[in-house]
């Protein structure tokens, strides 16, 4: 029953300064028994996105690289597995908002690029990222089978499933979620009831452990929520971090849940797969469009 430790931290301006914090948090959430440590998304700069300045891109590094080399050691000499999320260089002009993945011997497993990305006010993140067009990835580490996701991930149903069909028992989502200063209290007590309701979909649709961590304090005119948690194969919370402390969130993963929810109810057996195929069309009166062309060049012909 491996122990997982939510990071919920704060970030500077100082890149070093954010790993240092963050490399003190993984060392001190393994004194508590973690086996499998996440960050936040983004975790060693500010959130830069809250406005569109090319001198962010700065912040951008290799992965692998010089980070998923400290991390490496890191997890090595704790025995750790870490999933962090960082802005990636892949080449001039192209840049990912990326999750690597290293399991508790130190070796490098992979990673995942952030395949959607959102655009709005405080949250201009098109102006930086390039979406992924690699599969979803699921990393088999010492202590479970982990599927990673980041941010505006998690509003898609898709993207869950998938990495439960390819035998993730936990979804991991770094994520930067957080309220403008204008925001209603209704309207803030709304984003956040829907960003809970939605990951608790996915680990009920999917019968798997589920862990999203956000990051929390205020940053120009975004305030994050915090609010990490931990859900079970029904949905239940198991553990959350407040709104605004910075805190480390632990839970037991009790795998043998996985099997007990699947049997009850049994998703996975029933679904009509074939039927689904109209999934893969943005919206369905492309379809109609195209059958009612064939349609008509079969009348004339």
């Amino acid at each position: 029953m491996p122990r997982i430790a939510l990071l919920q931290l704060e970030s500077s301006e100082d890149p070093q300064q954010n790993i240092k914090n963050t490399k003190l948090a993984i060392s001190r959430a393994v004194d508590n028994g973690a086996q499998i440590v996440c960050t936040q998304e983004l975790f060693n700069t500010p959130y830069f996105c809250n406005k569109q300045d090319a001198k962010a891109f700065d912040f951008a590094s290799e992965i692998p690289g010089d980070i998923t080399k400290e991390f490496s050691i890191l997890a090595q000499e704790l025995k750790v597995v870490i999933v962090a999320s960082s802005f990636e260089k892949r080449a001039k002009g192209i840049y990912h908002n990326t999750a690597f993945t290293i399991d508790a011997d130190g070796t490098y497993l992979g990673k995942y690029r952030k395949m959607h990305i959102p655009q709005a006010p405080g949250f201009w993140e098109k102006f930086y990222f390039t979406p992924s067009t690699d599969d979803y990835k699921v990393f088999d580490t010492k202590y479970g089978k982990i599927g990673v996701l980041i941010g505006w991930d998690q509003w898609y149903p898709e993207a869950a499933r998938i990495n439960s069909l390819m035998g993730a028992d936990i979804l991991i989502y770094p994520t930067s979620n957080g309220w403008l200063e204008e925001d209603s209290q209704d309207k803030r007590n709304t984003q956040l009831e829907a960003w809970q309701t939605i990951q608790k979909s996915h680990s009920i649709a999917n019968g798997c452990f589920l862990a999203t961590i956000n990051r929390c304090g205020k940053e120009g005119k975004t305030e994050f929520w915090g609010s990490s948690f931990i859900a079970n194969p029904f949905g239940k919370i198991i553990a959350q971090g407040g709104e605004e402390d910075q805190t480390i969130v632990y839970a037991d993963i009790n795998y043998p849940e996985i099997d007990s929810q699947r049997c009850i109810w049994p998703f996975f057996k029933d679904r009509r797969a074939k039927s689904y195929s109209n999934i893969t069309e943005r919206f369905l009166d492309e379809i109609d469009e195209a059958e009612n062309k064939n349609n008509s060049e079969d009348k004339i012909s």
